[in-house]
């Protein structure tokens, strides 16, 4: 175990082990989560199921080794739903080629995360503008778990109403709702996942899911989904804003996490900075793998918080997750009997912690105040993270033109700007 350095680490097998569990817990709701949505694009399920592991047992794996930090990753939440609601339902856009899309990103993320571009583009888009497009893919997600939940329906007369909150499978969502809320507030290991295995329970000795006649199974193939990515349909002009927030998205959420898992563990300083490049190295990398696997960018997961917790120090950590996460690959039947009354509910919880993010940004700067209203608006509202970002670049530099302070915006504002332009005025 030299490798992981434990002792020099201040740890313990068994403290990495303990943390390993507690992640493997915290991350496990991803795996019908992330099928659930990604299905919605025509993929199949079963196959999704077995993808989602197999990226996080690699992903996690991978990063354990290389960088040696607990940091473990799966495939994230926010672009899923942007692949699924935003590319293939809502721009038409194959599954295939928005595949494609993701791959690309990730061979752009590698290089970036290897060259000086990475702090460039890290450094340029400022802080707030970052923290404006997680609370705008926080609320895009969430919007899709209410509608999904139909405890938000379309209305011919106002867009979007209040659903019939008297049906049976209306109440199970809100009860899943609850649940989750309940056990996130409560700070219970595990919460989503909890609330998820509740809400199903429920379901099913109520009738209103069919309880499975089996519980293990042997995992399904993903042959259906693997390698089916289109990139030559994906290298278009018309995909380049796409490209662009897969890959920014991936790269600041990762950076988030690992800011915030670090800050707490003190795992990253400028003694340590080796280990923080090579977790971000090993993400992209893994992003771009997942695309060629059949499923939609991998990042860092925040729920690594958990098992730095309980003490996780190295890649130990991150190695004994994703070995936990092929038990899973057996529990086919079982994931397939939950209903998605009981998943969807999840996306309203994790959007409502990224929208959280609108209490850190500075409203006294102008062109941030205006340009994060059409950034979070935006993006639920156009369906498309894609179309708010853009609409916010463009805000933002034209509040600083108003007012004279047009050398003041950065040049990565100013390319998306010009993105957003020809995307709405000239495409």
């Amino acid at each position: 175990m030299n490798i992981f350095k434990l002792k020099e680490n201040n740890t313990t097998i068994r403290t990495e082990i303990t943390a390993g569990t507690t992640t493997f817990m915290a991350m496990l709701y991803i795996i019908p989560v992330n099928a659930s949505i990604l299905s919605a694009s025509g993929m199949p399920y079963d196959a999704l199921i077995t993808a989602t592991i197999v990226m996080t047992i690699f992903a996690s794996i991978l990063n354990g080794f290389y960088s040696n930090t607990p940091i473990a990753m799966s495939v994230g939440m926010g672009l899923n739903a942007y692949f699924s609601f935003g590319l293939v339902k809502g721009m038409g856009i194959p599954w295939q080629t928005a595949l494609g899309v993701v791959f690309i990103s990730g061979i752009l993320y590698l290089i970036i995360s290897m060259t000086p571009v990475r702090r460039w583009l890290i450094e340029t888009i400022p802080l707030d503008v970052k923290r404006a497009v997680s609370a705008g893919i926080g609320a895009f997600i969430a919007f899709i778990g209410l509608e999904q939940t139909k405890i938000i329906v379309d209305s011919p007369a106002t867009l979007v109403t209040l659903g019939d909150l008297q049906n049976p499978q209306v109440l199970l969502a809100l009860f899943g709702l609850i649940l989750a809320i309940l056990f996130t507030v409560k700070k219970y290991k595990g919460a989503l996942m909890l609330s998820i295995l509740f809400t199903t329970l429920l379901a099913w000795f109520t009738g209103i899911a069919e309880f499975p006649k089996e519980i293990f199974s042997m995992p399904a193939s993903i042959s259906p989904i693997a390698f089916e990515l289109d990139i030559i349909s994906a290298l278009s002009l018309s995909m380049l804003p796409v490209i662009l927030i897969f890959l920014i998205t991936d790269m600041f959420d990762t950076l988030g996490t690992l800011a915030g898992v670090g800050m707490r563990a003190n795992l990253f300083n400028e003694k340590k900075s080796i280990p923080l490049q090579k977790t971000i190295e090993a993400d992209s990398f893994a992003t771009m793998v997942s695309g060629i696997v059949g499923v939609t960018s991998t990042t860092s997961f925040i729920e690594s918080a958990a098992g730095v917790e309980e003490g996780g120090r190295t890649g130990l950590t991150a190695v004994v997750t994703g070995l936990l996460f092929i038990l899973p690959l057996f529990l086919l039947p079982f994931f397939k009997a939950i209903p998605s009354n009981a998943i969807y509910p999840i996306l309203i919880v994790i959007g409502l912690m990224m929208f959280s993010e609108l209490k850190n940004i500075d409203y006294e700067n102008q062109a941030i105040k205006f340009s994060t209203f059409f950034i979070v608006m935006g993006m639920p509202l156009t369906y498309s993270i894609t179309n708010g970002l853009l609409l916010g670049a463009l805000v933002y530099l034209l509040v600083n033109i108003f007012s004279g302070k047009v050398r003041d915006t950065s040049p990565a504002m100013i390319i998306l700007a010009i993105v957003g332009l020809v995307i709405f005025f000239v495409l």
